[in-house]
């Protein structure tokens, strides 16, 4: 192996790496609020955001969160799990008085600009993106 594709192995399993890394959080937040599903409206509803949206959280951080782990149509979900973290931040976490939700504020901007990159930089050969372009 050549250092060329030393290196592209090492960005390939990086994306991979940082794809899993990413997607845990949405995945295990989606799922649970199918568990919580009443709490969890209630508590969207505490903050002005109709609780009737829920079903659209779910499929953003499931469905979402999925697509990035197994690299499918992953620079779509990664831009659409940019906006709805961006959107998050805004809408639950931006109290300037309260550190602690403006510590989750800045994460889930960070959050976006790690999505954007994906965005950017693809899924990588580890992914379903990979072989369905290659079986095209």
């Amino acid at each position: 192996m050549n250092s060329e594709t030393n290196t592209a192995l090492t960005c390939d399993l990086a994306k991979l790496l940082g794809r899993v890394l990413m997607a845990v959080m949405f995945i295990s937040f989606g799922w649970s609020k199918i568990g919580g599903y009443e709490a969890t409206q209630g508590y969207m509803a505490s903050v002005g955001v109709p609780g009737g949206l829920l079903p659209l959280v779910i499929l953003a951080e499931l469905g979402g969160g999925l697509a990035i782990l197994f690299g499918f149509l992953t620079r779509w979900a990664a831009l659409g799990l940019a906006v709805f973290s961006l959107l998050a931040a805004w809408l639950f976490h931006y109290h300037p008085a309260d550190q602690g939700q403006m510590i989750n504020f800045f994460k889930n901007v960070t959050i976006a600009g790690g999505f954007i990159y994906v965005a950017c930089a693809g899924a990588g050969r580890f992914s379903l993106d990979h072989l369905f372009r290659r079986n095209r």
